[in-house]
């Protein structure tokens, strides 16, 4: 039989997509590298090529993940005919943005030996998200609905907050208390961009 050989890119997405697998099942902690050269089938200098430590597969499984959502944002963000309040509402309304694959790596997240992906995921979403909702507020402010001067460094402290606060995961919040935790959250969003009060009741 014929051996097969895989390109760079088709053997990295398969470590990548094995040590997601793995971590998963496992967790973070309890995969090792080992572990996921076996299930492969390669040899450790294999791994070793692609990436150095099992840290590194998992900042780039949480790129993989993320650019699907980026992608979908900028997409939201650039589109010139939606005003910026519409796209607020497009982006956040339910409070998540994602498809059913991101809620099961979700429901992963929330396991006490995946704890390294969480952070990691909740850290690259604002890294990442964060220009292109800076780019919505400019606009916003073009429009006279929000009165923001520092777009960037506003949106980072909004969503680390929400990303860490509204995480029932971390906060094991009860239906009451998250409810009042989101009214607390459309408070603190229209105060800080300027916004009409109201205007992001889509929050709740």
């Amino acid at each position: 039989m014929a051996r097969i050989v895989k390109t760079a890119d088709e053997r990295r997405i398969e470590i990548i997509k094995t040590a997601e697998k793995l971590f998963n099942e496992k967790g973070f902690a309890r995969t090792s590298v080992e572990s996921i050269i076996q299930t492969i089938g390669v040899a450790k200098g294999t791994f070793y090529y692609y990436f150095k430590s099992k840290e590194d597969v998992l900042k780039a499984i949480v790129d993989l993940q993320l650019d699907e959502i980026v992608a979908m944002a900028e997409q939201v963000a650039g589109d010139q005919s939606i005003d910026a309040l519409t796209k607020m509402k497009m982006l956040l309304s339910g409070g998540k943005m994602g498809d059913e694959k991101t809620d099961d790596l979700v429901d992963h997240l929330h396991l006490p030996g995946n704890r390294e992906l969480h952070e990691q995921i909740n850290i690259q979403t604002v890294i990442r998200l964060s220009p292109v909702f800076a780019k919505i507020i400019t606009q916003g402010n073009t429009e006279n609905v929000f009165h923001v001067e520092r777009p960037l460094e506003t949106i980072r402290f909004l969503l680390t907050g929400a990303q860490f606060l509204l995480d029932g995961g971390l906060f094991h919040l009860s239906a009451s208390e998250e409810k009042e935790q989101r009214a607390a959250l459309q408070y603190i969003v229209e105060s800080v961009l300027g916004a009409a009060a109201g205007s992001f009741s889509f929050l709740n």
